[in-house]
């Protein structure tokens, strides 16, 4: 990674945030991180992370937070979690409304981030999605089918990067990113989020990149 970059880690306060987080510290990022409990942001700001108070599912919350940060290199929504079981009858209401934020948080932080994204040098955005998206199981179904959504969310996300360059004239130069993993393995999302800058936009763009 040439020079630091800011990344913009939005709903990080879970343990895989804290990993992830001082791993990108250590590579010598300026890492950002939200959270909605300043409590649970300690850990982050010990570990070096800028923290700030803020919803990650809240649009107003994150325009705020991008007209006062200016200028960022990426941004990575990690609000998640899992519920699920009980095959197709057990796939209850509560579960889907208890998933739906991990969505919300893609929606407001590539909205909110947009225009500071496709102005950087090489702007990007990033989600973490799963495998159960490819071969969805009746006991994941609402799981699965609000990861897809927020791919497909991510995949509109880089259409738009592709369209604003090409209505402008300039090179592409942000690009929309979908991670995928059977099960997270912190440690090997922070080297994914370096090598964002390893390849061209053009090249990157729109793309799903599976992590071992």
């Amino acid at each position: 990674m040439s020079g630091q970059r800011t990344i913009v880690l939005a709903g990080a306060t879970s343990e895989s945030g804290l990993v992830v987080a001082r791993a990108l510290v250590a590579a010598g990022a300026r890492v950002v991180v939200t959270g909605r409990s300043a409590e649970r942001l300690k850990p982050l700001a010990d570990a070096g992370a800028q923290v700030e108070v803020a919803d990650a599912t809240s649009l107003s919350s994150m325009t705020e937070l991008a007209a006062r940060l200016g200028a960022v290199d990426a941004v990575v929504p990690l609000v998640g979690g899992w519920r699920g079981g009980g095959g197709l009858a057990g796939q209850s209401d509560d579960d889907f409304h208890a998933l739906l934020p991990a969505l919300e948080a893609v929606r407001a932080t590539s909205r909110a981030f947009d225009d500071a994204l496709r102005a950087a040098g090489a702007g990007r955005f990033a989600i973490v999605s799963s495998t159960a998206v490819a071969r969805p199981l009746a006991g994941g179904a609402n799981y699965a089918a609000v990861k897809a959504a927020s791919e497909a969310w991510t995949r509109a996300v880089a259409h738009g990067f592709t369209k604003a360059a090409r209505d402008t004239g300039e090179p592409l130069r942000a690009a929309s990113v979908i991670f995928r993993a059977k099960a997270l393995d912190p440690s090997t999302l922070a080297p994914a989020i370096l090598a964002l800058w390893d390849a061209d936009a053009a090249e990157l763009n729109d793309r799903t990149i599976d992590l071992a």
